[in-house]
């Protein structure tokens, strides 16, 4: 399990440096079209090759996992901010209409997809990164609002929350101060769940034209673009989805590991 937990950070934090380095600096100006040199191999001059345009396809693969990142993080941060307050008070109000009015909310997000959602809004609003990250964050709201109840629920039956309540502890107060602090491992492991899925759900959300916009690199749309060039130059299609696939399997590694390092019974187990 550390092997695995080693693994994901050290994949996942390969896109977060290529991101933070892509910031203020890139091999080529991913807005530089040179048509003489499209779809060129690997090369020493360029290391991954270039694109149909010529671009280079490591510059356009690192500014896209800035792109990724961005969007699945602030998801993810739209999601826990909403959906954990949400998941306390449903919790906090147990079995009454506070909770099923919040759970039954919940069901209706989850009965449309994120990239349904992404459609609705896009179609007023028109596509791109902003329209992205709202749709994906409206759907990790629920994914976070039930974790954070399911994970709360069992708490409040304990002595402790007990001996709260008896002291005068309203239920706002005993969910910041008692529930929230013993939830946060199951949290942290959720938030990098979706922060894996919401890099998924923005490359498919690219790939179909509704994420990210030209000029804007993406990995979604490189495979997009390159789909028509597979037999022909293979390398503008592998290079983007193994940046999708090694990302996202290293993300999910580190959730994992994660899971088993901050739970403690699978700590005794193990």
């Amino acid at each position: 399990m550390k092997f695995g937990l080693f693994l994901g950070a050290l994949l996942a934090g390969a896109a977060l440096i290529a991101a933070a380095v892509s910031l203020v600096w890139t091999p080529y100006d991913v807005t530089a079209l040179s048509v003489a040199d499209k779809l060129q191999p690997p090369s020493a001059a360029h290391w991954l090759g270039t694109d149909q345009l010529g671009r280079d396809i490591l510059s356009m693969l690192m500014v896209g996992a800035r792109t990724s990142i961005a969007v699945a993080l602030v998801a993810v941060g739209i999601g826990m901010g909403f959906g954990v307050p949400l998941g306390l008070i449903a919790a906090a109000n147990r079995g009454g209409w506070l909770d099923e009015i919040i759970m039954r909310g919940n069901d209706l997000i989850f009965a449309f997809p994120s990239l349904v959602i992404a459609i609705l809004i896009t179609s007023v609003f028109g596509p791109g990164a902003i329209n992205a990250i709202i749709a994906i964050g409206i759907f990790n709201i629920p994914v976070f609002a039930r974790v954070t109840r399911g994970g709360a629920l069992p708490l409040w039956t304990l002595d402790y929350i007990r001996a709260a309540e008896v002291a005068g502890k309203g239920a706002a107060r005993i969910s910041i101060e008692h529930i929230l602090p013993n939830i946060l491992n199951l949290l942290i492991v959720q938030g990098t769940i979706q922060f894996s899925l919401g890099i998924l759900a923005e490359a498919g959300l690219s790939y179909v034209g509704l994420g990210a916009q030209p000029p804007i690199p993406s990995w979604g749309r490189m495979l997009a673009e390159a789909q028509t060039m597979v037999t022909l130059a293979p390398h503008v299609a592998i290079f983007p989805g193994l940046a999708i696939v090694t990302t996202v399997l290293g993300l999910n590694l580190l959730g994992d590991g994660l899971r088993d390092a901050l739970d403690p019974r699978l700590r005794a187990r193990g």
